[in-house]
């Protein structure tokens, strides 16, 4: 028989094109191998009239995809890593990162505009605490608008309400063949990327030693170093995309530069740090950044929001 392998994804068009990209990969590693795709609609992509925050968080886009993994109606699941909480379900484990697109944010201004040249009080459209928070400790004068769906339909959104422009992933963007739209690629030091931005994660059951061996030769080491103390410094934070939180780490030769952010989605208080040390320790790299962050100010963020929480829910 013919192996076989079934990849669990959303239904839009970013989330298609990175399954058909991980299934060609596997096909071009393992000759003659079957890949098919299990489509699902999630949570998230139901629930669009509402900010992400307040209905749950990234966690909407990925638990019904990890369930067909644990219910063996899939073998793999393909996601952004940006979007995936920061522990997996018992019996689920990210069993291989390819190497990553670019991590960084961009700005799709209407007729050219760039981010530089907005005007006082421009609309700016995105579903990102983060970016908001970022954007807003640089600029408080700018309307936050919020937009959810795809990248095509915040796209349409952002034409429709004339907006200013959007601020997105640019690795979703070149992804989807729509560099044209980016006015302006921000770097790092502008708006630090979202922990896992441009990095897809290639799940599967801890237990599978068959896809496990099938996925080994997508794995991208340099890759899997900065993710590792990307998500150390999220699980120390415990954050999600309920409260403005940044993390990125680059890699060079045996060093990893570790960057992150905790903010007030007014971007009134902002906390930044960074850590650089061996590729060795990118996972303690994380969490000594983590808890620096949270004796200068952080761990008072994270408590607001967990008041705030806490009073919605009662």
């Amino acid at each position: 028989m013919m192996p076989h392998v079934r990849i669990a994804t959303r239904q839009s068009p970013l989330a298609l094109w990175q399954a058909r990209h991980v299934g060609a990969l596997l096909s071009a590693h393992h000759p003659g191998l079957e890949v098919t795709l299990v489509e699902m609609t999630t949570e998230g992509d139901r629930f669009l009239s509402a900010p992400l925050s307040a209905v749950g968080g990234k966690g909407l886009f990925v638990k019904e995809i990890e369930q067909a993994l644990l219910d063996g109606r899939a073998d793999i699941a393909v996601h952004s890593l940006k979007d995936m909480t920061s522990v997996f379900p018992e019996g689920l484990m990210l069993a291989a990162v390819p190497e990553r697109e670019d991590p960084r944010d961009a700005f799709c201004g209407l007729g050219g505009l760039t981010l530089d040249a907005l005007p006082q009080g421009a609309r700016v459209g995105t579903s990102s605490l983060r970016r908001s928070c970022i954007l807003r400790s640089r600029r408080p004068d700018v309307d936050i608008v919020s937009v959810r769906g795809n990248v095509q339909t915040r796209l349409a959104r952002t034409r429709e309400q004339g907006l200013a422009g959007a601020l997105l992933a640019a690795a979703g963007l070149k992804r989807l063949g729509l560099e044209d739209v980016i006015t302006q690629v921000l770097s790092p030091e502008v708006s630090l990327p979202a922990v896992g931005q441009g990095v897809l994660a290639i799940q599967c059951r801890t237990d599978d030693a068959r896809v496990r061996a099938l996925l080994a030769p997508l794995e991208h080491a340099t890759t899997r170093i900065a993710v590792t103390a990307e998500r150390a410094l999220l699980a120390k934070l415990e954050g999600g995309c309920t409260v403005p939180l940044a993390g990125h780490a680059t890699v060079s030769g045996d060093t990893v530069f570790l960057r992150g952010l905790v903010g007030r989605p007014d971007g009134t208080h902002v906390v930044r740090g960074e850590v650089r040390g061996p590729v060795s320790r990118a996972h303690a790299l994380g969490e000594a950044l983590a808890e620096d962050l949270l004796s200068r100010g952080a761990a008072d963020i994270l408590r607001d929001f967990a008041r705030r929480s806490e009073a919605r829910e009662s």
